[in-house]
């Protein structure tokens, strides 16, 4: 194990505080489905490294995770065990070469304070290009899911008329940023509250937004996008996917990215009424899984990077502070609480020596 001289006249804390899950929601997930826990900070082992976690991410799809069977894409979350997720943080010790002691690294062990990973499941971040949190939205997993789904799942044409649900979050408001940079002619936003409506074009650049607490969605969608729509990015689900439906122009192309309209959903939740409509309008609706498509992260850190240099793409962080906020981040996240990416930053409990 390799300690820099800085870590030598510090002492970590001999516990860690870390979120487990106790219980498994039934619909809308409670505080009461969470528990602050401490526990003992872990040695790593040949090959393996201690990172002090300085930022973790919440995000929808953990909500499928904390059900349990296989109802969601990936494994259900173990009851009495620490959550996961993205995380960034640093290394304070290292049995691996290939990481050093002080480097910054991206991994999938969140919802704790100190996590022992593989050297090989982490990725070295570059801070002085773009801070730590950013690697957990703009330039990390919400970004490149935007990426995708427009020039892959759903590819933006230029000229294209494109609809983008849940526009406020940490996927949507760079999916529509994208949209534009692709050569899309109009960007149309939805999102609750007139505030995040607001916040769409004033801040991201979208030229509309409905805000679908305010009326009818099919009514504000038809006055947006008169012409129609020719690719829609969905993260909702449900009645946004209806209303896109109808206003699709023939040929349109649809990625399902998420429904988070249904994530708490106790009984079945029935499909759109008008999907029929696909066929005459000889619609594509695709669903997309952003681990598909890694490949595409080289290409899309290098232009998101530019981007963010020359202010053509703008990001928003909700940020609460402290381990113990992390499952209010989750349920707030859901509720349509935050604007960008929902994180947690993670307090420094190092001690000086």
């Amino acid at each position: 194990m390799t300690d820099t001289p800085t870590d030598r006249h510090r002492t970590r804390p001999e516990t860690q505080r870390e979120i487990h899950l106790v219980s498994r929601p039934a619909g809308e997930a409670t505080a009461e489905n969470f528990a602050l826990v401490e526990s003992a900070i872990p040695e790593p082992g040949e090959g393996q490294l201690l990172v002090r976690n300085t930022w973790m991410s919440v995000d929808p799809y953990m909500r499928g995770r904390m059900n349990a069977g296989t109802g969601s894409y990936i494994p259900p979350f173990d009851l009495g065990a620490p959550l996961s997720g993205g995380a960034t943080g640093t290394v304070v010790a290292s049995r691996s070469a290939a990481v050093p002691v002080g480097a910054a690294v991206l991994h999938q062990l969140g919802w704790r304070e100190y996590a022992v990973v593989d050297a090989a499941a982490v990725m070295q971040i570059d801070v002085s290009l773009a801070p730590a949190s950013a690697y957990l939205g703009v330039l990390g997993m919400p970004g490149l899911t935007a990426y995708a789904g427009l020039t892959e799942v759903a590819p933006v044409a230029e000229g294209d008329v494109v609809f983008v649900s849940g526009a406020a979050g940490a996927v949507g408001s760079v999916a529509g940023q994208i949209a534009r940079r692709l050569g899309a002619s109009r960007v149309i936003g939805s999102a609750g509250g007139p505030e995040k409506a607001k916040k769409l074009v004033e801040d991201f650049g979208f030229d509309a937004a409905i805000d679908y607490r305010a009326g009818s969605l099919a009514d504000q969608l038809a006055k947006a996008a008169p012409e129609g729509v020719d690719v829609y990015f969905d993260n909702v689900g449900g009645d946004h996917l209806e209303a896109a439906i109808g206003a699709m122009r023939p040929g349109g192309r649809i990625a399902l990215c998420g429904a988070i309209s249904q994530y708490n959903a106790t009984e079945p939740v029935p499909g759109p009424r008008n999907l029929a409509a696909a066929i005459g309008k000889q619609l594509t609706l695709r669903g997309l899984l952003v681990g598909s498509y890694y490949h595409l992260a080289p290409e899309y850190a290098r232009l998101a990077a530019g981007w963010l240099a020359d202010g053509g793409l703008r990001t928003e962080e909700t940020v609460l502070d402290g381990i113990d906020q992390a499952p209010e981040a989750f349920l707030g996240m859901m509720r349509g609480a935050n604007t960008g990416k929902m994180l947690v930053r993670l307090a420094d409990r190092t001690l000086a020596g």
